[in-house]
């Protein structure tokens, strides 16, 4: 059975996979202050989840990291999709790293400080989750391709055949009115020779 990922992928999902695995199941018993800790940076980039609490938020973004690694370490998901949930979910990262004071240094740039490098680092899973999400449509759309070309060509030998078909009838049908026009041309000669040897 042919697995929906090639070999060259298998390092940079494997990586990220076990990486971000490790993550989450880091954070899967969280104490109180760890979920307050991650909480109260998550909100304050994202206002929406201050009505969260930070148990529940610290439990929620375990089960999330501990999913996409999975996803990642899994062979039987498409690149494709692995790929979107990496993409989607060191966004969500870097979102953090770009909207939270201090992370980056002053003025328009997005060079990191020393307190967002850590942060700013999530951005080679950014890189590997869109490279993967290219590699999988990429692969869909040769593999859709290939089977359109093999589709065309089985159209193509029926279609030959066909011709080949209708041909050998048409030459039939020609040998067929050819010996029936022979056989009615050597009755009118032998009825001519009996006439000839009546008359004599």
């Amino acid at each position: 059975m042919r697995l929906p990922i090639t070999p060259a992928e298998i390092a940079p999902r494997v990586a990220t996979g076990a990486f971000i695995l490790n993550s989450g199941l880091g954070k899967r018993g969280a104490d109180e202050g760890t979920a307050a800790g991650l909480h109260g940076f998550a909100a304050g980039t994202y206002p929406f989840l201050k009505d969260v609490p930070p148990a529940t938020f610290a439990k929620v973004l375990s089960t999330a990291e501990i999913s996409v690694g999975a996803l990642l370490l899994t062979p039987f998901v498409p690149t494709a999709v692995a790929g979107a949930a990496l993409t989607g979910f060191s966004s969500g990262l870097l979102g953090l790293y770009l909207r939270t004071p201090g992370m980056t240094k002053p003025g328009r740039s997005v060079a990191p400080t020393q307190e967002g490098l850590p942060i700013a680092k999530d951005v080679w899973m950014l890189g590997i989750g869109i490279g993967l999400l290219t590699q999988g449509l990429l692969d869909r759309q040769s593999r859709k391709s290939a089977g359109d070309t093999a589709a065309e060509r089985k159209a193509a030998r029926a279609k030959a055949k066909q011709a080949r078909q209708a041909q050998a009838r048409k030459a039939a049908e020609v040998s067929k009115r050819a010996s029936r026009k022979a056989a009615k041309q050597a009755g009118i000669a032998a009825e001519a020779r009996r006439e000839a040897v009546a008359a004599a």
